[in-house]
């Protein structure tokens, strides 16, 4: 839980946030999500790194039916938080799962450091050093769009220490760069997140995430993003998602999928066209980038015993858009997967 002084300065910054929020007729949060309210209690583990003093904070959900003795760990992508899988840590939990769902540094309620080198690995070590706080061991790694890109890299790091891997709509199954997407400097990277606008965010939502589809209950996610990109602390939360995108452009995982030796899941919105720096890309090089359907096919072919799942209907987030048949399917494999 929130420490007394980080309390303090947690409740002046949500008054702040509220204030802007009143004068801009919009929502307004802090810069650790300060004012937005997660669906279970959010826990504090702080620990340092890279000299800076960090908090990482998570929801560690009980089994709500009999326990299985399991532990599923569910790691959000780039423009999500833990609290947007709440659909499916209540499944997981009613199946009798203990669930893990932390925010990574640099987003959501965790810390955004003044100076950090973001790395695949350091969020993977993170992760690793939170599971061993909580005393988490061989969890099914669930990782959506970044978050598959920093499970994949787990699984490669800690494969005695994976139960499974899961990869849900993850980005990163091809190489943007290696293709032709020209390079953005960090100071761009942070001028485009600067550039971040509730209508921006529903209008790629709405295309990438849902396949062209909306409905009201998406509008929260919407106001989590844009209260957080034009709260108080707009500033520190555009460097540390400058420095992010910078990472997942030069970082790819796709070379190493055929040394993951753990039990491996694909659950895969065929809608989804996700290729980070997409529009800066030339039309020839856009046309090739983000064919998810054959992107499946290649990832399931590359990582060793690979199982695919189809959402044929659903875009880049198939546990928002269509929770009750996504987290039936997640539920079903793995009663099988990593026993």
């Amino acid at each position: 839980m929130h420490g007394p002084g980080r309390a303090l300065g947690a409740g002046l910054l949500a008054a702040l946030a509220l204030a802007a929020s009143a004068r801009a007729g919009a929502p307004s949060y802090g810069p650790e999500l300060q004012g937005f309210d997660y669906p279970f209690p959010v826990r504090d583990f702080a620990f340092s790194s890279q000299g800076e003093a960090l908090t990482m904070r998570s929801m560690d959900v009980a089994p709500s039916a009999p326990a299985n003795g399991r532990t599923a760990v569910l790691l959000h992508g780039k423009n999500f938080c833990a609290a947007t899988w709440e659909d499916t840590i209540r499944a997981l939990s009613s199946a009798g799962w203990r669930v893990v769902a932390p925010d990574q540094i640099g987003f959501c309620k965790s810390t955004k450091p003044e100076r950090y080198q973001y790395s695949f690995q350091q969020l993977a070590a993170n992760t690793h050093a939170l599971l061993a706080s909580l005393g988490v061991k061989n969890p099914v790694l669930v990782g959506h769009s970044t978050g598959g890109m920093i499970a994949a890299r787990y699984a490669l790091m800690y494969p005695g220490e994976t139960g499974a891997l899961v990869l849900v709509n993850p980005i990163g199954l091809e190489d943007w760069k290696a293709l032709g997407v020209p390079p953005l400097s960090v100071d761009q990277w942070i001028e485009r997140e600067k550039a971040t606008t509730a209508d921006r965010i529903k209008a790629y939502e709405q295309a990438t995430y849902y396949a062209g589809q909306w409905r009201p209950e998406y509008d929260r996610w919407v106001a989590m993003l844009a209260g957080l990109m034009q709260g108080p602390g707009q500033e520190t939360v555009a460097r540390n998602l400058g420095l992010i995108d910078d990472m997942i452009y030069t970082q790819p995982v796709v070379y190493e999928f055929p040394l993951i030796k753990v039990p491996t899941l694909l659950m895969i919105g065929d809608r989804d066209v996700t290729a980070i720096g997409k529009d800066v890309a030339p039309p020839a090089v856009r046309a090739r980038l983000g064919h998810y359907p054959e992107l499946a096919q290649t990832t399931k072919a590359a990582i060793p015993g690979a199982q695919l799942i189809e959402f044929p209907d659903a875009g880049h987030a198939p546990q928002i858009q269509d929770p009750a048949r996504f987290n039936a399917a997640l539920i079903d494999a793995l009663a099988r997967l990593g026993q």
